[in-house]
């Protein structure tokens, strides 16, 4: 069934789409990750601009991450003080991406530029995904167990100036390390279309200390808040939010990610992170293809 997008300004197939969220959304409930960093890329590949798959990928962005802060607040799994910082810095972040976007927009430039940030974003996520579950595979066989970590923030948060308590995540540092955090998630969400939980989540680990308990659900109550913001502000100033793809993307993901989380519990976390490793590189291999690859034939339309 073919479905026009008004802002995209193009006809697809509606199944196909939903299929695409039903299948991101299944990676997002298998690999605990929010799957934004997939969908705009897919999109992309699939034919979309991608100004407009960036901006309709944060919108449903924000419709997935709303059953998942409600879990974890009924658990008590997020830091409120540790989230409102953070939303502080990527409400600040999204209006720099917001300038930056338009200045790339208008320069031409801004397709070229997100798809080389995405091949060097899942490139290096890949990589390193695809060698941490590989190491920890074999340290398995091996009979290896894993060393603990300690709970502590990084040599550069500890030299920053004023310092707050944030009783949930057990942690006594300077609110100006969560906010730089915040401030470049911002940017990334509104460049790329991502939530950025992918980074937001190992940097709260290892640079800002935070225990595990409570990381998951603060990033996404950050995602949730700055993803709404990013749409609002590409809604008024960008015009690249298409509704109708949006709407379509979320009615697959959100079955996906319930099917996800069933899958996610029969299978190993080492065979999980492989295999996200695998299609992460698969779609930046393909997507480095796209920028590449010149075509045998180039035509060109001439007024005569």
């Amino acid at each position: 069934m073919d479905l026009y997008l008004p802002i995209a300004n193009l006809s697809v197939n509606a199944f196909v789409i939903v299929a695409l969220g039903l299948g991101v959304g299944l990676l997002s409930g298998m690999f605990g990750v929010g799957g934004g960093f997939l969908t705009t890329p897919l999109l992309i590949v699939y034919g979309i601009p991608p100004t407009v798959a960036a901006a309709s990928a944060a919108s449903q962005v924000t419709g997935a991450s709303v059953s998942g802060v409600f879990a974890h607040l009924r658990r008590d799994g997020v830091d409120i003080k540790m989230g409102m910082v953070l939303v502080f810095g990527g409400v600040l972040g999204s209006f720099a991406g917001a300038g930056l976007f338009t200045l790339l927009q208008a320069r031409g430039l801004i397709d070229t530029v997100i798809a080389i940030l995405y091949v060097l974003m899942l490139g290096s996520i890949g990589g390193l995904m695809l060698y941490e579950s590989i190491y920890s595979m074999r340290a398995a066989r091996a009979g290896i167990a894993p060393r603990p970590r300690r709970k502590r923030h990084h040599p550069l948060v500890a030299m920053l100036p004023l310092r707050w308590r944030f009783y949930r995540s057990g942690l006594y540092i300077s609110p100006l390390a969560p906010v730089i955090l915040g401030f470049l998630t911002g940017i990334l969400t509104m460049l790329l279309g991502v939530g950025g939980g992918f980074i937001l989540v190992p940097a709260m680990i290892y640079l800002l200390g935070m225990g595990t308990a409570v990381v998951v659900g603060t990033s996404l109550f950050q995602i949730l808040f700055v993803t709404a913001w990013a749409t609002m502000v590409h809604a008024t100033t960008t015009k690249a939010v298409d509704i109708v793809l949006a709407a379509l993307l979320l009615l697959g993901s959100v079955v996906g990610a319930q099917l996800g989380a069933r899958f996610a519990s029969k299978a190993k976390p080492e065979q999980l992170r492989l295999a996200l490793a695998v299609i992460v590189l698969v779609v930046a291999i393909r997507m480095l293809l796209g920028l590449a690859w010149r075509p045998d034939e180039i035509y060109s339309v001439e007024l005569l």
